[in-house]
């Protein structure tokens, strides 16, 4: 075996204070503290790492208070595992210094396998996804999560401009440019404010969605900290319309028929015209991509973590093929095009 890479600490104080929990999490939980080794980080401060112990691998979470609040995801833990879903327990918490030690729901992530080429295995990947999204839909959770309301998604709608258009476009917005865009923004709200709420995880695509432990079993969740309640096809958006992964539009349609029709059979609060409920997953998927060409700008602009520059494109062309397909979207699809230099893309209508 070879030894685990060392873990780099930039703060002294704080690494400390690691060492001295995490002996303490070692004698309670027998773990083997020389296997610690560096799981993953994300988009965020939180850093994760991955020790042995006696009862299997753990995770153990490095999320410094000062950035990170981690209240909101023992509460979502809480709330998915109380509703029959994959989600890592919470073994043992330091709140004031931001560590915690986790159960451990496996090493691959469905991109990984996805990169494989399995085509037979993604499609049962994906209809277990969708069977666990339907299940977690139904947890009732309004008053346990903030609400994805009209002024949340006005400001995340707000990071596309001041982060891809200005900062990284170098483009400056005229008066008249600007109003058109904020009128685009009043009819993409509209459309997503007016859809019924559930239990929304927020980032439910395939770098979160980890492999079910045994052949048919649910996929693990994570990343799901921000969940609010909001708009029913917004986690379906996140899928199939997914930053990291593209699939082709029938391929969409068939998993979104397929997700519509487990979820009206479980009584979640879908349209019954498919159609109508596809514009609303359109819609939605709309509001998720400007907002995420915002978030991957500033990722690389404010916090230098570039990685994320070479997913725009597919996440540009998933809000300019929207843009140019429904009335009172064509500003935005233009203002798309001169941003990028590129003409529209056809596709189906509805």
């Amino acid at each position: 075996m070879t030894t685990p890479a060392p873990i780099r600490w930039t703060d002294t104080v704080r690494q400390q204070a690691f060492t001295h929990w995490l002996g303490a999490q070692a004698a309670s939980h027998g773990l083997d503290i020389g296997s610690l080794r560096t799981a993953s980080a994300d988009a965020s401060f939180r850093r994760y790492f991955r020790i042995d112990g006696r009862d299997g691998p753990r995770i153990v979470m490095d999320a410094p208070p000062a950035q990170e609040d981690c209240r909101p995801f023992v509460g979502v833990a809480a709330l998915l595992r109380g509703g029959g879903l994959e989600a890592p327990e919470v073994l043992s918490w330091d709140e004031s210094n931001g560590f915690m030690l986790l159960t451990d729901l496996g090493a691959t992530t469905y991109l990984e396998a996805l990169q494989r080429g399995d085509a037979a295995r993604t499609n049962a990947l994906y209809l277990a996804a969708l069977d666990a999204l339907v299940q977690l839909q139904r947890i009732e959770a309004q008053t346990r999560v903030p609400a994805y309301d009209r002024a949340l998604l006005q400001r995340e709608l707000d990071l596309f401009p001041t982060w891809y258009i200005e900062r990284h476009c170098r483009h400056t917005l005229d008066d008249k440019a600007l109003a058109q865009l904020q009128r685009c923004f009043g009819l993409i709200l509209d459309a997503c404010t007016a859809q019924p709420s559930v239990l929304v995880h927020r980032d439910y695509h395939s770098r979160n969605l980890m492999l079910p432990r045994e052949p048919g079993g649910q996929p693990g969740l994570l990343d799901f900290q921000d969940a609010v309640w909001g708009p029913v096809s917004y986690d379906l958006a996140s899928l199939l319309r997914d930053a990291y992964v593209e699939w082709d539009e029938a391929t969409q349609l068939d998993w979104a028929v397929r997700y519509w029709e487990r979820g009206r059979k479980a009584g979640l609060p879908l349209d019954d015209d498919f159609g109508c409920f596809w514009r609303d997953f359109e819609w939605m998927g709309l509001q998720r991509h400007l907002k995420v060409l915002g978030i991957f700008a500033r990722l690389s602009h404010r916090d230098g973590k570039d990685g994320y520059l070479k997913d725009l494109p597919l996440v540009w062309r998933y809000a300019h093929r929207v843009a140019s397909r429904y009335n009172g979207l064509g500003p935005l699809a233009h203002l798309l095009e001169r941003l990028a230099g590129t003409q529209r893309e056809s596709g189906y209508t509805f």
